[in-house]
Order: structure tokens, then C-alpha cells, then sequence
């Protein structure tokens, strides 16, 4: 058993901690590039459903760490 009684907490903290700083760098870099283009961003079908897939990768990825050979 590990050492630490409080691991599943620290990790859904850590998590939540990380996704919430992507997704606001993320917003950050979109509303950068939309004051360069000097227009509102507008995330079409076909792009929404690109980034779906990548992040729905990512998580794939994230869930085989630590299964070794990924």
C-alpha cells in the first residue's frame, strides 16, 4: 500500500489545477490571435470536433501512463 493515505485527492487537485491553467492558456493564446486578426474568434463545426478528437487523444494517452510499453 502506498505511504501517502491522501494520493487520490493530491492527484484529482494536481489535475484540476493543470487542466484549469491549459484551458486558460489556451483562451489566452485564441483571444491574442483574434486581436492580431482584429475580429471575434469563431471556432467553427469541423474545428470543434478536431479539437475534441485531440484532447480526447490526450486523455487516451494520459490514461495509458504507467501501463509500461504505451
Amino acid at each position: 500500500m502506498d505511504a501517502d493515505p491522501n494520493w487520490k485527492t493530491k492527484t484529482l487537485l494536481f489535475g484540476s489545477i493543470i487542466g484549469a491553467l491549459t484551458g486558460l492558456g489556451a483562451a489566452y493564446l485564441l483571444i491574442q490571435q483574434a486581436e492580431r486578426q482584429g475580429e471575434q474568434p469563431r471556432i467553427g463545426t469541423g474545428e470543434g470536433i478536431r479539437l475534441g478528437m485531440g484532447v480526447l487523444g490526450l486523455l487516451k494517452r494520459v490514461g495509458e501512463l504507467g501501463q509500461g510499453g504505451g
